[in-house]
């Protein structure tokens, strides 16, 4: 059995070629960024600017690759993350120290910000995406331990430091960033039953109940004749120039009762009305 002997150093030989620098700590950015401050718009400028997203371009990648699994396309949140890059190279000043230091939050920021405002489809309040966002890493973080099953409510409120009720909105708008038609059908076997089907409608007698209820005080307030009048007019049905004849009254008599008595009635129930909305 034979080994190989180890070749002698042949000092005439060309030394090895350095190992390529990192785009963090590459002096050829430094001067393209002193070189792009310097250039006025056009064409030159562009081409100094080019070289240096794509010089930059793996920095965007790796911020775009911290996003993954949230429900959008890693495609699109290179492109997201390649936008904040060009961004940073358009507004750094190299006078202000590194452009890592710039960069990193600048792409960051462009990157939540497509979450943010493009990946709901409906506009919801930024505390409830918070939330999501706060129960979606703890989850995580309690998943990445070795055994660990799903974590309960009760224990994401405690690695957060929210309460259950918080949680529960978190959760809940995990998979909230998509729509659902009220047209969509419901698998319940019943051919065109939709989610609109299961939706309850308003109900206009809710409204009478109400309105007689802040009516009745003020009825019972009114003089026995005027409310005798209301009760023929609009319980019995009869006309006016018919109550004029059961009261001994004129015709023009029993209108004006009938409108000065509603009046009276109405402006006290929105007056009720008004009060308790300011208590409120």
């Amino acid at each position: 059995m034979t080994t190989a002997r180890p070749q002698p150093h042949d000092a005439s030989a060309p030394p090895s070629a350095p190992a390529r620098r990192h785009h963090d700590d590459s002096p050829e950015a430094t001067a393209l960024f002193e070189r792009l401050v310097e250039l006025d718009d056009g064409p030159q400028r562009d081409a100094v600017r080019d070289e240096l997203v794509a010089l930059w371009l793996p920095m965007a990648h790796r911020i775009a690759g911290r996003f993954r699994d949230r429900g959008e396309a890693m495609e699109d949140l290179r492109q997201v993350a390649a936008l904040g890059l060009v961004k940073a190279v358009d507004r750094f000043d190299p006078a202000r120290g590194a452009f890592e230091s710039y960069a990193v939050p600048t792409i960051t920021g462009e990157v939540k910000r497509h979450f943010r405002d493009r990946m709901w489809a409906l506009r919801v309040p930024r505390r409830v995406q918070e939330l999501r966002n706060r129960v979606r890493v703890a989850r995580r973080d309690l998943l990445e331990r070795p055994g660990t099953r799903e974590p309960t409510p009760a224990e994401l409120a405690a690695h957060t430091g929210l309460t259950e009720e918080e949680v529960a909105a978190g959760l809940e708008a995990l998979e909230s960033f998509s729509t659902l038609s009220l047209d969509a059908e419901l698998a319940t076997g019943d051919d065109g039953y939709s989610l609109g089907d299961t939706l309850g409608e308003s109900d206009s007698s809710y409204d009478v109940v109400v309105d007689r209820e802040a009516a009745k005080n003020e009825l019972r307030r009114l003089p026995e004749r005027e409310r005798a009048i209301l009760y023929m007019r609009f319980f019995e049905d009869m006309t006016q120039s018919g109550i004029a004849d059961r009261l001994g009254i004129s015709q023009m008599h029993v209108s004006r009762l009938i409108s000065r008595s509603c009046a009276q009635v109405r402006n006290e129930a929105l007056g009720q009305f008004s009060r308790s909305r300011s208590t409120s």
